[in-house]
């Protein structure tokens, strides 16, 4: 093997890491602002689309986009056909890697300042702390992105006797569908379109390919972007399966839209750039990913409706707790938050039938087989949230998430001691006391009330069952000296106090671990 195919390697490996560096500190440099956009702009699709192109514009990577978006529709923050304008949107935003790499890494050549450059962010990487190393790490992202690039560059150079245009597939229907299907490969092989795109125009511009098998192969890297997508969503929650059939059947229908009229679009492209192959294909790249856009943007709602039939809700609903959301701290905090909720929603169901008048025990007797390992499940997520210690409103949504954790694992203890209840209907006062928590936890499962009112509601009721639990421990010891059954009352008293603090408490961690852009949920 030839040295130039080695520095082209090398070059795609320096490409491919400086890349990581970079989109992962972009993210977390965006962190709650892009959270906020993306959740606040998204009412209409059009909207939607506008939002998806804009942050990941900025942070140079669909997949956190879309990661984003998923935590956004597991949690119950987005609809699915609103999440679907942000998946668009993030398909055009993609293309602004094209137009850095042309521009910058062709056209001003970047590379020549990148050594220097990556001494300069290395020391503020090592030297900085909070923003100032994220902002060394993605500067020296970038750096390493553009030393790759002009490695890519050289080695292609270096082979021009070994890359030329005739080792591909040539023209035809056929060829170009092979074309296509290399470019399907190549993002499947290396796990990023960007990559593939810098190689592409590599090539392109080294003369190891035409222009028409150029714009052959970026249909392909479009259409590989989503292998990545299905692996992960594979036992994921019901949004991850469903975003990535989404992200699948568009992609196709963008691919089938385009493909037949490439002998027309090329050489149209071509003459608008005449000798600059490289900025018509960066131009062909948005141009395709803006115009299937622009056909299912219409199209939305039955399209939401035909993924949604392709992927049903399953006959139990599935947890949101989707391993694949950990890498956005934010996304698996609105995930824990949804999941949690969720437990605390069944506890409340099956305690609120207990303390009906009726007096239902089936649901509490099935509880510790549904929550015990929901809560098992919740606690192992949330142990593998990894938070940035400068993020201080996450931090002070993974402690709130925490805290409510405990007290749901105290709850579900509390309610399987039975013999409590058994004392309730003998006794006014905690016949009086149980009615009323049970009335207002039915409330909480029913989702009937806003989280706020549901807090006050449960700390006011808190509240008086403790202040009546002291005036009814003092009497019933002073009425039945220390009986058996005055002692059996007192005990019931003291656990619906402490079922009604545990509840008031869950709901209180629950609405303070909001994410920040529902802060008028906290107001009720």
């Amino acid at each position: 093997m030839s040295e130039g195919i080695l520095a082209v390697l090398g070059g795609i490996g320096l490409f491919l890491f400086g890349m990581k560096v970079m989109t992962e500190a972009l993210r977390q440099a965006a962190g709650e602002r892009l959270r906020a956009l993306l959740a606040r702009f998204t009412a209409t699709p059009l909207a939607g689309v506008a939002t998806g192109a804009t942050a990941t514009a900025v942070v140079q990577s669909s997949t956190a986009t879309t990661v984003m978006t998923v935590g956004f529709v597991g949690a119950g923050l987005l609809t699915f056909p609103q999440a679907l304008g942000v998946i668009f949107g993030a398909n055009i935003g993609t293309t602004t890697t094209g137009w850095m790499v042309t521009l910058l890494g062709f056209k001003l050549q970047l590379g020549v300042v990148a050594l220097p450059g990556l001494f300069a962010a290395s020391l503020l990487m090592l030297l900085g702390r909070g923003a100032a190393a994220r902002a060394g790490r993605m500067a020296a992202g970038l750096c390493i992105l553009f030393i790759g690039l002009d490695m890519m560059q050289a080695g292609t150079a270096g082979a021009e006797g070994l890359l030329t245009p005739d080792l591909l597939p040539g023209e035809g229907g056929v060829n170009r569908l092979l074309l296509v299907l290399i470019g399907m490969a190549v993002v499947v092989v290396v796990q990023s379109s960007s990559v593939g795109l810098a190689m592409v125009l590599v090539l392109l511009g080294g003369g190891a390919m035409t222009f028409a098998q150029a714009a052959a192969m970026v249909i392909g890297l479009n259409i590989g972007t989503t292998f990545t997508a299905i692996l992960a969503s594979i036992g994921g929650s019901r949004a991850m399966r469903q975003t990535a059939v989404a992200h699948l059947l568009f992609k196709l229908g963008t691919a089938a839209l385009v493909f037949p009229f490439l002998d027309l679009v090329t050489p149209a492209l071509s003459g608008i750039w005449a000798g600059d192959d490289l900025m018509a294909l960066a131009l062909f790249h948005t141009g395709f990913a803006v115009g299937g856009t622009l056909v299912f943007l219409p199209l939305i709602g039955p399209f939401a409706r035909l993924v949604e039939r392709l992927v049903p809700e399953p006959a139990r609903p599935s947890s949101p707790l989707d391993r694949a959301l950990l890498a956005d701290e934010g996304a698996a905090l609105d995930a824990a938050r949804a999941a949690s909720g969720q437990i605390a929603r069944d506890i409340a169901d099956a305690l609120g039938r207990a303390l009906h008048p009726a007096g239902d025990l089936r649901a509490l007797s099935a509880l510790p087989g549904r929550a015990g390992p929901a809560l098992d499940e919740l606690e192992r997520f949330l142990a593998q949230i990894h938070v940035p210690e400068d993020r201080a409103v996450a931090l002070g949504r993974y402690s709130m998430l925490l805290h409510q954790f405990d007290h749901l694992t105290r709850l579900l203890a509390r309610v399987q001691e039975r013999s409590a209840l058994g004392a309730l209907p003998g006794d006014a006062v905690l016949r009086r006391a149980g009615l009323a928590l049970g009335a207002a936890l039915r409330r909480v499962a029913a989702g009937e009330e806003s989280p706020a009112r549901i807090t006050a509601r449960l700390a006011r009721l808190s509240d008086l069952i403790e202040r009546r639990a002291r005036r009814h421990r003092r009497a019933a010891l002073g009425a039945g000296g220390g009986t058996p059954d005055a002692l059996h009352r007192t005990d019931a008293m003291r656990w619906l106090t402490r079922v009604a603090q545990h509840a008031e408490r869950i709901a209180h961690y629950h609405m303070a671990a909001a994410p920040p852009q529902r802060a008028a949920e906290r107001a009720g």
